[in-house]
């Protein structure tokens, strides 16, 4: 099954210059944890609530503190006709929730684990790339 099969095509997005109060209000409209962050047409980052938290409440910053300054722009993408295996095993590496999906460089839509749970497909992998992300990781610090 393809990406653009399941993913939802109706995204809501934030620019870098907008409040994280605006992304909260949005986040919580949709009750969604992150938000693609459009420069020029293009997706130029995503920014989360976990983003908002640390790098603006817990330093002290407003609600008028633009996106900008607490985005993350490193980016993972993945293309309309990719597979959605390949695309669970994306999230999984990369340890993500939320896929923006890209075609010629415009956002057409976004895919989230809970898209790929929602029609039973790659249940294993899905569930799996669900586990590690949500599992922190631990190293052993073991005396040999």
């Amino acid at each position: 099954m393809k990406v653009s099969e399941i993913m939802t095509k109706k995204v809501f997005t934030v620019s870098p210059s907008d409040s994280i109060q605006k992304a909260a209000e949005l986040m919580k409209k949709v009750d969604c944890g992150s938000l693609p962050v459009l420069e020029n047409d293009k997706v130029a980052a995503v920014v989360t609530d976990r983003d908002i938290t640390i790098r603006a409440v817990a330093e002290g910053k407003g609600p008028d503190t633009p996106v900008k300054s607490v985005m993350f722009s490193k980016v993972v993408t993945i293309s309309p006709d990719a597979d959605a295996k390949e695309a669970a095993n994306m999230m999984a590496d990369h340890q993500i929730r939320r896929l923006p999906v890209v075609e010629n460089g415009k956002l057409v839509g976004i895919l989230a684990i809970a898209d790929l749970a929602r029609v039973n497909i790659f249940v294993t992998e899905s569930g799996q790339a669900l586990s590690e992300i949500s599992e922190p990781s631990h190293q052993s610090n073991a005396i040999h």
